[in-house]
């Protein structure tokens, strides 16, 4: 089995990528599932059903969140009652939306996804690492698992790799929209990145204009930020596993620039 992750999609031009990358990347790489980190695809804060339904209709399978996904009042409506949208499961209960899924492979297989919030340098949550504990007990082993863990320091992401290593077959970091250098196969079978990096403009600084990150540097204080127009890219991950073990078999970065 074959799945595409589209690392943190971020404004009009990380959704603009997708819609004039993915097709080729389907076109190349034949995946049976894509699955899309969406939480900043809506003017870099949060998503719109509008912003959600264009991805999907892009061609993902499903979106993915972290700590912006309530940002946008629409998003969090959206979230209440979407099918093919998560948030991360580790808020509470009363957060509107949901964190797993499972998606239909060939053959009658399902792949479990999780979407999991880091606590370091991020709200005070339920522990991802307790809470994953508990959803793979409930999953009970029926199929492999993807987790897109949206955490900020790269300790905590190894840390719950390691932790879930041979209980599921992907653990992908999101959320500093700087993709790192990692894509590795860990001794249990479980595939690891630490972050998949973002699918939007490059041209700045995490997807906001230089100017508008600057100001907050050099004055320190508030400014609205601008999403970025420049050095449009979109950025994840190319995962290979095996349906019947749930094991990776191999796990390579994706990285296209726009205007090739």
């Amino acid at each position: 089995m074959r799945l595409i992750f589209i690392a943190d999609v971020f404004g009009r031009p990380g959704r603009q990528a997708v819609a004039r990358l993915l097709p080729l990347l389907r076109e190349r790489h034949a995946p049976d599932l894509v699955v899309a980190n969406a939480e900043n695809s809506a003017g870099g804060a949060g998503f719109t059903r509008d912003t959600s339904e264009e991805l999907l209709g892009a061609g993902a399978d499903l979106l993915t969140g972290g700590n912006h996904s309530w940002d946008n009042r629409d998003g969090a409506a959206y979230l209440a009652t979407a099918e093919r949208a998560l948030r991360p499961d580790n808020f509470p209960p009363a957060a509107s939306g949901r964190g797993t899924a499972s998606l239909p492979l060939p053959g009658g297989r399902e792949l479990l996804v999780i979407n999991l919030q880091g606590r370091v340098y991020l709200p005070a949550i339920d522990c991802p690492f307790r809470h994953a504990d508990a959803v793979l007990a409930e999953w009970g082993g029926r199929g492999p698992v993807f987790v897109d863990f949206h955490a900020e320091a790269t300790s905590e992401k190894i840390a719950l790799a390691r932790h879930l290593d041979g209980r599921v077959t992907a653990v992908i970091g999101t959320h500093t929209h700087v993709q790192t250098a990692d894509a590795r196969i860990l001794p249990g079978g479980t595939a690891f990145m630490t972050d998949a990096g973002m699918t939007g403009p490059h041209g700045g600084v995490i997807g906001i204009t230089a100017e508008t990150a600057l100001h907050r540097f050099l004055e320190g204080t508030p400014r609205r930020f601008e999403v970025c127009r420049d050095g449009i890219r979109l950025q994840g991950a190319l995962l290979d596993f095996d349906a019947d073990s749930g094991r990776a078999l191999a796990l390579e970065p994706i990285d296209l620039p726009l205007e090739d």
